[in-house]
């Protein structure tokens, strides 16, 4: 291990990886639950503030487009 200390977004990401390679089987049954319920704060985490910010814009714009056509 490295002497320096990880931030909890670290630990968490290496945490996910070992229980990837210790239990495949429980790492796809997760992967399929989130994507029949999804998790914002995952989608959201993987993004970063620019990525969040383009979201929300398309949603906006999206959410505009549709109140003017119907």
């Amino acid at each position: 291990m490295d002497s320096r200390k990880e931030s909890p977004e670290e630990t968490r990401e290496r945490l996910r990886r070992e229980e990837l390679k210790k239990n495949p089987a429980g790492a796809f049954s997760d992967g399929v639950n989130r994507a029949e319920f999804g998790n914002l704060a995952d989608l959201v985490g993987g993004l970063g503030w620019k990525g969040t910010g383009i979201l929300i814009l398309i949603l906006i714009i999206g959410y505009v487009i549709y109140k003017l056509l119907f």
